[in-house]
Order: C-alpha cells, then structure tokens, then sequence
C-alpha cells in the first residue's frame, strides 16, 4: 500500500452493525469493529473518508498476510467491491475462527 495514500485516523465510533461502543486503538488507524469484524465503506484510500458508498463491509474470509499476520477479507453488502484490512490486536477471535472455518467448510479443507 502506498503510505502517502494512507491518513491516520483513529478515532472512537459505535458500530453500524451491531451497535458496540468502539475506542480507538491507540496503535493504528481502527477501521472496523472488533466485536463483529463489520466495516463501513467510507474510505477509498485508507482514511480519506471520500466514498459516498457507506455501505456494510461484511467480513468474508481471512487471509494470512506477511509475517504470519490476518487479514480480514471483506464483501461491500451495497457495491459488491472486495476489501482487506490487517486484524486489530483486540479483534474477536471467536469470529475470526469461525470465519475461517467456514471458508475450510467451503472448499473442502
């Protein structure tokens, strides 16, 4: 990702999804829920706030990135377009589980 492309916004906001209070991470932008791994399409490049979509970001899948990290595989439920974004330290795991058997389930992993 071009750094240049990317502003730093890390701010508290409550879920469109499903309504849980969310602080900021105080580490890197917070850019979707940790309760329900939910997301709004807001942005076009990270933090620009300059897509007029908003629609629900729905967590599909989980990808390993580099380093051994996850990223969170996402579905626009409004346009359709597909979007990654790297786990937060407090993300729910259970869900994050679940997705990735789910996607095991699919393909007969």
């Amino acid at each position: 990702m071009d750094s240049k492309k990317f502003k730093m916004i890390d701010e508290s906001f409550t879920c469109a999804v499903c309504k849980a209070h969310v602080p900021p991470l105080n580490y890197t932008a917070r850019d979707h829920c940790p309760n329900c791994l939910s997301s709004l399409h807001i942005d076009n490049n990270p933090g620009d706030r300059a897509n007029s979509c908003l629609g629900i970001l729905k967590p599909i899948a989980i990808e390993k990135g580099k380093n051994d990290t996850l990223k969170i595989i996402y579905k626009c439920t409004k346009c359709g377009i597909i979007k990654k974004n790297k786990m937060a330290n407090d993300d729910n795991y259970d869900i994050i589980l679940r997705i990735m058997q789910e996607n095991a389930n699919n393909f007969g992993s």
